[in-house]
């Protein structure tokens, strides 16, 4: 009994250090397997590996092999043990499909572990399926266990171990491989998070140096905002080190070609050549073909594009990006760089890049072309402003305005000499010039110029618009020959100076050399053709002006001589026929008859409106000839009202109208021709009367500041601010049905306002139809002198 219990002991110690030891071997390749892991970060095959080489040892088996999912198929990543053959197979399959009723098929659908005891008891090895059969027969593989590799319930892939012989595996071993299937899934996930922590940080990186690089060419921008060549520079040395580029190329299109601004890390030959071969907007170069086509252009392989034929002899370039530089739709230039060796196409990244330093290389050309225009512009301004300033203060002295002009226009515009052409009798010649030789002139001034296409002058002459010739030697139509040798010119620009569209001179701007004016410059000539035809119209009609003035001048003596002579020959026999009629109505020449003496009250009233008209036309043509003199003294202001009133009140009562006299207390004495304010007042007041059928008339009368108030107020019809603006004028009336049945000649409202205006004081009128009218008058208490009419 004895001996049977310690048999039972040693058999039971020898199993538990059977136990141990496969446990530490499990423990000891679990180590190794994490000591891998940590070694080999974010490489899997070594880690796989090591999983493979420890499961098998340590579970008996002859061979394994770790799969990683890929879609619906499986792709070998580590292999230990397996014949060579079947190596070279997974190795050239890369990635495999299985037959659904395989183990490997069974275990993807169910995401559990096979573990098949008998490969030769399997459904698809007793159907013959191939390749399943082939791999049990061929290769051995009988007894065998896959287990799945899971990641929250997502197959990564699988992991299985083979013996050669049908021996199943134990639960231990089992267990030992689905616990390298868990580390293989930790290293699969850590893996992936490294990757992209390392992509991250990659990103991060090179956003960084973008954001760099453009910040530097920003400050480029900023500190040299006109000096295209650094920032352009700065650009294309950005481009290449941030793109891993070996050239780098910045055009400006000129209209018509690429023309070569910077070149960075290029060969002399390639820079040549691309001088002397500018590109073209077309599809043989990258760079035309972003011109062309205005976006982006993306060449991986030049050599392999059938289109691609520009500079191929003097440079292997292989790879091409090429970006339109644009503001708007407008072409401003195209940024290119290339790779020499390889197909190696440029990143998202890398053309995003690219595309920030095109906009950026924009805002610096459109800041130059900004400023050239500004100063341009200035220049223009300038010149313009000089010459109006020489019109404004040499007006009709039209000798130093067209010289100014044609000395200025051959300044601004670079042009060698310049001359104004215009009328002399009815023919053109040529007068003001600059830069032209003595002999020149002497030989040109008295040719007349002839509106015919002989000359440039002629053709603008006759066509009546600019003519532009680059080269006179190369136009047929040229026939003044001698004059390009004399003036010394080939580029001759002629710009008409018109009046109503019909020419009255020419200004001709030339140059030595065969060299066009530009646009800019033709519109400024055509600015100083313009002032040239406004100073030569401003002094023809001047003179016209200064013709016309003396003949109304002399009109306006004769007319206020007549008017004076006729008004005093009207007025002799007029206060005779008034004088008679009153005797003849008081009974000097007997007692009349009633009816008889309301003719005669209508003869002296008819009269008396007359005298009235006839002495107000002697006063108007006084004022006009500037005869009418006052008489100043001191007057009452109290005075001149009573005055007014006994004379108008009759008027007043006869239509039943309130009169009114408000005056201030006090009013100082005034010093002025009291007579005249009189007849002022009357005019006034009797216009108020004339005009208002009911309500009231009103004077009143102030005074401050030194200065006597009066104001006429009635409750009349009102007047339009239309007729307010000419009521003041000679001959003129308020334009209505009222007016015109009261009569009247529209002087007494002129006269009044010469009258005050003589007194250094003014006159105005408040109204609205419907709402009466209010005429005040404002002058001085102590007029000093009679203040004369401007």
């Amino acid at each position: 009994m004895i001996a049977i219990e310690n048999v039972r002991l040693f058999e039971a110690e020898q199993q538990r250090t059977r136990e141990l030891t496969e446990s530490l071997e499990q423990q000891t390749a679990t180590s190794e397997v994490l000591r891998v892991i940590s070694s080999s970060p974010g490489e899997l095959e070594p880690v796989f590996q090591a999983m493979l080489a420890n499961a098998t040892r340590i579970c008996g088996a002859e061979f394994g092999m770790l799969w990683l999912a890929e879609g619906d198929g499986f792709r070998p990543v580590a292999l230990h043990g397996v014949p060579p053959v079947l190596a070279e197979m997974r190795r050239r399959e890369k990635v495999f499909y299985v037959d659904p009723e395989t183990p490997l098929h069974r275990l993807a659908q169910t995401k559990q572990l096979e573990h098949i005891a008998d490969a030769t008891r399997e459904p698809a090895y007793i159907k013959g399926l191939q390749p399943f059969k082939e791999f049990v027969d061929a290769f051995g593989a009988r007894t065998f266990v896959m287990v799945p590799m899971l990641k929250d319930a997502a197959s990564l892939g699988a992991m299985a171990i083979y013996r050669k012989e049908v021996r199943p595996f134990t639960d231990k071993q089992i267990e030992l491989v689905q616990n390298f299937a868990a580390q293989a899934v930790i290293a699969i996930e850590n893996t992936r998070l490294l990757n992209e922590l390392r992509q991250r940080t990659t990103d991060l990186t090179e956003s960084l140096e973008q954001q760099t690089a453009t910040s530097k060419v920003l400050e480029v921008i900023s500190h040299s905002a006109f000096d295209l060549q650094a920032v352009f520079e700065t650009v294309a040395e950005s481009a290449v080190r941030l793109c891993g580029a070996d050239r780098a190329f910045i055009y400006r299109f000129d209209g018509e070609l690429l023309r070569l601004a910077v070149a960075f890390n290029t060969s002399q030959a390639l820079k040549d050549f691309i001088s002397q071969n500018p590109p073209r907007p077309d599809r043989n170069s990258g760079a035309g073909r972003a011109a062309l086509e205005r976006r982006t252009v993306h060449i991986p392989d030049a050599l392999a594009d059938p289109d691609y034929s520009y500079a191929k002899d003097v440079e292997k370039i292989r790879t091409v990006l090429a970006v339109p530089i644009l503001k708007g739709d407008d072409l401003l230039g195209v940024m290119a760089i290339y790779r020499l060796e390889g197909v190696r196409p440029f990143t998202d990244n890398q053309i995003a890049l690219v595309e920030t330093f095109a906009d950026q290389a924009a805002i610096a050309i459109d800041n130059v072309l900004l400023l050239d225009e500004l100063r341009h512009s200035l220049q223009q301004q300038t010149a313009t402003a000089d010459v109006l300033k020489v019109i404004s203060r040499s007006t009709f002295d039209l000798r130093a305005v067209l010289q100014t002009l044609v000395e200025s226009a051959a300044r601004f515009c670079a042009a060698d000499k310049a001359i104004i052409i215009r009328e002399r009798g009815g023919v053109f010649y040529n007068a003001e010039a600059s830069g032209y030789s003595r002999e020149f002139m002497d030989y040109i001034k008295n040719i007349p110029i002839k509106a015919e296409r002989g000359t440039a002058a002629g053709r603008a002459l006759a066509e009546g618009r600019l003519v532009h010739i680059a080269d006179v030697k190369a136009d047929p139509e040229y026939t003044l020959v001698e004059a390009p040798k004399l003036g010394d010119f080939r580029t001759i620009l002629c710009v008409p100076m018109l009046r109503e569209g019909v020419p009255i001179g020419v200004l001709t701007l030339t140059r030595s050399e065969v060299q066009p004016f530009t646009d800019k410059q033709i519109e400024l000539v055509t600015t100083f053709a313009d002032q040239a035809a406004i100073a030569i119209e401003n002094v023809r009609l001047f003179d016209e002006i200064q013709d016309k003035s003396r003949q109304l001048e002399e009109a306006s003596q004769h007319k206020s001589q007549f008017l004076a002579n006729m008004s005093h020959e009207l007025r002799t026999p007029l206060n005779a026929i008034l004088g008679y009629t009153e005797l003849m109505a008081d009974g000097a020449y007997g007692e009349p008859s009633d009816e008889t003496l309301g003719v005669l009250k209508r003869l002296e009233a008819n009269g008396k409106h007359l005298l009235g008209l006839i002495n107000d036309v002697l006063d108007l043509s006084k004022i006009e000839a500037g005869q009418l003199v006052l008489e100043l003294s001191d007057y009452s202001v109290q005075d001149i009202a009573q005055t007014v009133r006994s004379t108008l009140e009759p008027l007043a009562a006869d239509k039943k109208l309130a009169f009114k006299v408000e005056l201030a207390p006090e009013l100082p004495p005034g010093h002025g021709d009291g007579r005249r304010l009189t007849q002022v007042l009357i005019n006034l007041v009797g216009n108020a009367i004339k005009f208002t059928d009911a309500g009231e008339v009103a004077i009143k009368a102030d005074a401050h500041n030194g200065s006597f108030h009066v104001s006429v107020r009635d409750t009349g019809p009102g007047i339009s601010s239309a007729d307010q603006a000419r009521l003041f004028q000679e001959f003129q009336q308020a334009d209505n049905a009222i007016t015109k049945k009261k009569g009247g000649t529209g002087l007494g409202l002129a006269i009044s306002k010469r009258i005050i205006e003589m007194h250094g004081g003014r006159i105005w009128v408040e109204s609205q139809p419907g709402q009466g009218s209010t005429f005040t008058f404002t002058l001085p208490v102590i007029v000093e002198r009679q203040v004369e009419p401007t």
